[in-house]
């Protein structure tokens, strides 16, 4: 974590094979695969892989087999739009711990999330319908990213490169703020019978993920728009002026990780709620395998993010079945203990 603080070049993997790196992605590939498929045929109704497999098949009739429509219409959703949510945040929190160069960034600390949040809850205090909940809380994270975009101009696109990054940090932190305390307000008026429900959702919840196409699509477009510029982030660690020095474009390409990180985790919110420490921890952890080479790093942590939330899930709607636990305070109790330990680990001489 200290290369990211102090801006020093990514060359931890650079005696690492490209053998050692497909091992590493086929080992992730193979844990989302598993993971999919106990998400698909775990739960309060048991149902047996043979027919998993076979549920997934279009010439599969579901009319008059109530394990493949459980699979299709319950869990198959709820499994896709589990991991997109994942694989968003872990790329936004890799993303912003380039950008920000802190080990510390994670997905929400620019606002993102509290600006969901509060517009999620009004939409749910007035009773609104799933898909305009959704609706609202994507406006309310675009609203917070425009808000850290406006007031942060100066850092992004003024020809000022080295105060970007505590600007940013700090405008960001001082929205969340804010929009924290619309979110206590509106925690404090909302009526008996909603609170629950909005609890629930602002500690993750995937139990409405019936459309992860836009989780899963926005993942595409991110990863398709920031993978061709992962090495000018491995440049862009060593510092702005060395970056301008090898030649990027420091501004545009500041820009792009923001918009990209800040849209990735409004996407994933929207579908999911506000999932904590996915997009803190799972970064980390791949980093002791592949250093700080964001070309490996950021597929990797897309992959091992959707895995993260997939298995949250799993254990959310297992654990104590047939009631569900909220995804959040999974990931929130496997990812204190995990960071904690990678704390103590790097102490150690």
């Amino acid at each position: 974590m200290s290369g990211l603080v102090q801006g020093q070049p990514m060359h931890a993997t650079r005696g690492m094979n490209a053998k050692r790196a497909f091992m590493i992605w086929a080992v992730l590939g193979l844990a989302a695969l598993v993971v999919f498929i106990a998400s698909l045929a775990l739960g309060s109704v048991s149902v047996a892989p043979s027919r998993v497999l076979g549920a997934l098949l279009p010439s599969t009739d579901a009319s008059s087999d109530l394990a493949v429509q459980i699979v299709r219409t319950l869990r198959l959703p709820r499994a896709l739009a589990g991991f997109g949510c994942g694989a968003l945040l872990a790329l936004a929190g890799a993303l912003l711990q380039v950008l920000l160069r802190n080990p510390l960034a994670e997905p929400y600390v620019l606002g993102v999330s509290g600006g969901a949040a509060s517009f999620a809850l009004v939409a749910m205090i007035a009773g609104c319908a799933w898909w305009i909940v959704d609706a609202s809380a994507f406006a309310g994270a675009f609203v917070s990213i425009v808000l850290v975009l406006g007031l942060a101009r100066g850092a992004l696109w003024r020809g000022e490169p080295q105060d970007a990054s505590p600007r940013l940090l700090l405008t960001g932190a001082v929205i969340a703020a804010g929009w924290g305390a619309i979110i206590t307000l509106l925690l404090t008026i909302a009526p008996d019978s909603r609170l629950r429900g909005m609890l629930f959702w602002l500690t993750g919840d995937l139990n409405g993920g019936g459309m992860p196409w836009l989780a899963l699509g926005a993942l595409c477009v991110a990863l398709c728009v920031i993978v061709p510029i992962a090495p000018q982030l491995n440049i862009l660690l060593r510092g702005d002026h060395a970056a301008q020095a090898l030649g990027v474009h420091v501004m545009r390409a500041r820009l792009r990780v923001y918009l990209v990180a800040s849209l990735a985790a409004a996407a994933a919110v929207t579908t999911g709620g506000t999932i904590g420490f996915v997009g803190l921890v799972v970064p980390h952890m791949l980093r002791l395998a592949f250093g700080n080479d964001q070309r490996m790093l950021l597929p990797a942590a897309a992959l091992g993010g959707g895995v993260a939330v997939m298995g949250a899930d799993l254990i959310a709607r297992t654990v104590i079945a047939p009631a569900q636990l909220p995804v959040g305070v999974i990931t929130a109790l496997t990812g204190v203990p995990v960071f904690l330990w990678m704390l103590l680990r790097r102490r150690r001489p």
